[in-house]
């Protein structure tokens, strides 16, 4: 018989800008009701005096001083796979908040496939992400664990958010585009430059990504109804009455392989996909325009990515800076996912004729880039724990849509302030 392992969660990174938010919020989640006296976790890092300022840190913002003294401390390095092999076999599920994850994710996916520990992180680099799919899927399955990405603001708040409106549909959908705004409050808005590199080494590296497309080799998800058409780089939308543009996060590629998946074991009708993102006036625009072609240009050569990683504040306009967010900052920013859906009424062939009706829905939360990640990730991995039966029989990698479509994971991000709501829907 196994012996228990000492902790349920273990949060890896701790000690960095996302990972004491994603502490704090575990700390909150082992003090609720639901797991009150069932939860045992640690943090995990290289430093145990900055492991040890993190816990003190949530012991006071959240006024348990018996906090720092009853979470664990794991002492590992992600350039050390002992180290992460230790730590592994301490805890049933790892909380992986060191990115960018094409640099440091694969080393603690491995080491918690082989030690039977599932793993869930935070990550937006579909390179990244399909990459854990075709390298680890069958491992994972073979060792029953779950490897579950993106489970941040990139991209629980749009996979699930899609099955959400599917759910309330009372028909077929068949499609949706997605438009995220995000709101800021009169200290204005900034993100640490973690997200800024992701962003540089992912646009840098598309070619490779095709490659491992091809390499896993799925066939081609089917269109069921109306193709959905796609709009151009910069538009305006009177539903927003904002001008708009593709959004350039992991969502399409993650909602796509969560589609395809419950096509594939459910024979669900899958969704076709669009995501958009809200920029404001026309100011707004010419300001994006000219810093995102200064981006591309500079992304396709060694000294430019240099230069964007080094001066992200320059570069970004402001937007990436090293040091991150103020609380002030985090605490006055919000976001807001709309959903427009379309499809078919019940007992109608979506095969012949256009879409008969249609949903709007919308997930609205705290601020995206700490809060709301943080509230994702740790909700996820509770409802790994807490609905196990609700989850895919074989373990493997999955998307958070894939994993959690049965699950309570919805009703909990609720409660959590991360709200599912429908806005309107065809009379029936």
């Amino acid at each position: 018989m196994a012996t228990p392992r000492p902790y349920a969660l273990a949060v890896f990174g701790a000690s960095g800008f996302t990972g004491q938010f994603v502490a704090e919020e575990v700390a909150r989640a082992a003090a609720a009701d639901e797991l009150r006296g069932g939860l045992r976790w640690a943090v995990a890092g290289r430093s145990r005096d900055k492991l040890q300022r993190v816990l003190e840190r949530a012991a006071e913002r959240l006024g348990k001083p018996e906090l720092a003294s009853e979470v664990g401390i794991i002492e590992c390095d992600v350039d050390d796979p002992a180290s992460l092999a230790d730590m592994a076999k301490q805890t049933s599920v790892v909380l992986n908040c060191v990115g960018p994850y094409r640099f440091f994710g694969e080393p603690v996916v491995k080491a918690c496939v082989e030690n039977g520990t599932s793993c869930l992180d935070i990550s937006g680099e579909p390179q990244f992400l399909e990459g854990m799919y075709l390298k680890y899927n069958d491992k994972a399955a073979e060792k029953g664990v779950y490897v579950i990405g993106s489970c941040g603001f990139d991209s629980i708040p749009a996979d699930l958010g899609i099955l959400y409106t599917r759910d309330s549909l009372k028909g077929i959908l068949t499609a949706i585009e997605s438009f995220l705004t995000f709101n800021t409050g009169p200290e204005g808005y900034c993100i640490n430059d973690g997200t800024w590199k992701s962003a540089v080494y992912g646009l840098a590296d598309q070619d490779k990504l095709k490659v491992l497309r091809k390499q896993i080799g799925h066939a081609p998800l089917p269109t069921i109804g109306a193709k959905l058409k796609r709009r151009g780089q910069v538009f305006y939308t009177e539903e927003l009455k904002q001008y708009c543009i593709p959004f350039l996060g992991s969502d399409a590629s993650v909602v796509k392989r969560t589609q395809r998946y419950l096509h594939t074991q459910f024979q669900e009708t899958p969704v076709q996909y669009a995501a958009y993102a809200a920029i404001g006036g026309l100011a707004s625009v010419v300001k994006l325009l000219f810093a995102g072609l200064l981006f591309l240009l500079l992304v396709k050569f060694s000294f430019g990515r240099n230069l964007l990683v080094k001066y992200p504040e320059f570069f970004s306009g402001g937007l990436f800076t090293k040091k991150g967010p103020t609380q002030k900052q985090i605490d006055g920013s919000s976001f807001t996912f709309t959903f427009f859906g379309q499809g078919y009424s019940q007992g109608q062939d979506p095969q012949h004729g256009k879409p008969t009706v249609k949903i709007c829905t919308q997930v609205k939360g705290p601020d995206a880039g700490y809060i709301a990640t943080s509230i994702a990730l740790v909700q996820a991995a509770v409802t790994l724990l807490r609905d196990a039966s609700s989850l895919p029989k074989q373990g493997g990698v999955y998307t958070p849509g894939a994993a959690f479509s049965k699950t309570k994971l919805i009703d909990r991000l609720n409660k959590r302030g991360i709200e599912f709501s429908v806005i309107s829907k065809p009379e029936v």
